[in-house]
């Protein structure tokens, strides 16, 4: 477990572009001297103007653009403070606090064949992931149905295999039938996504033997390690709380999967 201590800043950034790519779904580009340090798998916390919603959104980093100074983040509309992210517009200013989490382990799987896999808003920070990863890359994307947001982009930077909860595409069920329908192996998985494809992706690995890395979503309020609101049990004692705890935001998102208990 490798906790991320560069410093964290708390910097008002510049929308440069924003649209709804998918139902709910929101792909919104800023630019800030923040994708400088940002890396696979880490987050940002992104606040809301209005003061009935004091507390940021934690917001998982899609792509870096380091040479323009921008990061992508695509995210869903889920309650009142995502909602407000939604009307942002071009020149418009964000409060961001960043670059937050530790991000993916990239030297554990180079050279490797990896498989890289997210089902639902867990497929976005997948993508950034993929671009960065020198490895024999399967990345495995599950849907609810046909609309495939990010699609164009994740076949750009690996070989794509797709599950659909109703068998619009590519395999019918989850990511682990796309894995069992394509007679798959790997030998490091990296994956975020819902806590029951987790579970799966974790005893799966075990099963096999594989190397697993998995990011945890969680509802976060400080996203600093202040408020412990997103520990998750874990085999190690925390030096923070010294109880067999981690902190989602500090301590991950990012963890090995025999780490944790989902």
């Amino acid at each position: 477990m490798v906790t991320n201590m560069a410093q964290k800043k708390k910097v008002i950034t510049t929308v440069v572009s924003q649209a709804e790519i998918s139902e709910n779904i929101y792909d919104l580009w800023l630019e800030t001297d923040l994708s400088q340090d940002a890396k696979p798998g880490q987050f940002v916390a992104l606040y809301p103007s209005n003061a009935a919603t004091l507390l940021p959104r934690p917001i998982s980093i899609c792509e870096v653009d380091k040479n323009k100074g921008w990061l992508r983040l695509v995210y869903r509309v889920a309650g009142q403070g995502t909602r407000e992210f939604s009307t942002y517009h071009s020149g418009d200013k964000a409060a961001v606090l960043g670059v937050l989490g530790n991000g993916f382990p990239l030297e554990k799987a180079e050279g490797k064949r990896v498989f890289i896999m997210g089902g639902g808003i867990g497929i976005p920070p997948m993508l950034q992931l993929a671009k960065e990863l020198d490895a024999d890359k399967m990345i495995i994307a599950g849907y609810r149905n046909a609309d495939l947001f990010l699609k164009e982009e994740l076949s750009e930077n690996g070989k794509l295999y797709i599950a659909t909860e109703d068998g619009s595409v590519g395999s019918r069920g989850n990511v682990m039938d796309a894995i069992r329908e394509n007679d798959l192996q790997a030998d490091v998985i990296m994956a975020c996504g819902p806590m029951p494809m987790l579970r799966a992706i974790k005893q799966y690995a075990a099963e096999n033997k594989i190397e697993a890395y998995i990011s945890l979503e969680e509802r976060m309020a400080c996203g600093v390690g202040a408020c412990l609101g997103c520990v998750c049990k874990t085999k190690e004692v925390d030096h923070h709380s010294h109880v067999n705890n981690a902190r989602i935001c500090t301590d991950g998102p990012v963890f090995e999967a025999n780490e944790v208990e989902i």
